[in-house]
């Protein structure tokens, strides 16, 4: 089984929608449908916004419906010069960005792992940017580290230290990074794509609420009918 998460309900409607038949199911307080989509079994489930939230939801997936591949879908912040509003982002690695033991570990390595980065299931990414393409011709496409952490990230001046800091990351969300730890716990393939709503910077509220109601929702659909496809 698969599972297709978002954080907010307006990532994920138009998936719901293409569900007809599917059965509702309240877990942990979070609402998890599960149906067919395309042939394919399929539970879909709104996480809720930040990293605690994203972790509950996957080790439900893991332990009580036991999904063997989890897709996140919905929008991001752009970090990187090239990655615009509209863009998609298919992570290949996720880092916390917020993270920071030191002097006990270094800066963003997660205790016990000895690493900071966790990086997506390969395979599945592949499929997940094939379906990108055939979804939404035209799209620029990148694929690289998306970096997460518990805060909206809307100053310029936050992003500018972002994109100093961490300059391989291409995108900021707040889900991401912790799905990607707890899925290598379960051993469950991974992958993760996000719109760009807006630019992180001080226009980002304006930008990520208006793109939300208008694109987010149509372009989850649409990638994710291409990947079942």
């Amino acid at each position: 089984m698969i599972a297709i998460v978002s954080a907010m309900h307006e990532e994920l409607s138009a998936v719901l929608a293409l569900m007809p038949h599917e059965q509702r199911e309240q877990v942990a307080g979070r609402d998890f449908w599960r149906g067919e989509l395309h042939g394919h079994p399929v539970v879909a489930v709104l996480s809720g916004i930040g990293k605690v939230a994203a972790a509950t939801t996957a080790a439900v997936l893991a332990q009580r419906y036991g999904v063997r591949q989890i897709v996140f879908t919905g929008v991001a912040g752009g970090l990187a010069p090239q990655v615009k509003r509209g863009d998609v982002v298919v992570a290949r690695s996720f880092l916390q960005h917020d993270l920071d033991v030191s002097p006990l570990f270094p800066r963003y390595e997660v205790p016990r792992y000895g690493k900071a980065e966790f990086a997506t299931d390969a395979a599945l990414s592949d499929r997940l940017a094939e379906a990108v393409w055939r979804a939404l011709p035209g799209t620029a496409l990148h694929q690289g580290l998306v970096v997460s952490g518990d805060r909206f990230v809307d100053t310029a001046a936050e992003a500018l230290e972002l994109q100093q800091d961490l300059p391989d990351a291409l995108a900021v969300e707040m889900e991401g990074a912790a799905m990607a730890q707890v899925c290598e716990d379960h051993g469950i393939g991974f992958a993760a794509v996000r719109t760009i709503s807006d630019r992180a910077d001080d226009e980002a509220f304006g930008d990520f609420v208006s793109f939300l109601g208008e694109v987010a929702s149509r372009h989850t659909a649409a990638i994710v009918q291409a990947l079942l496809t």
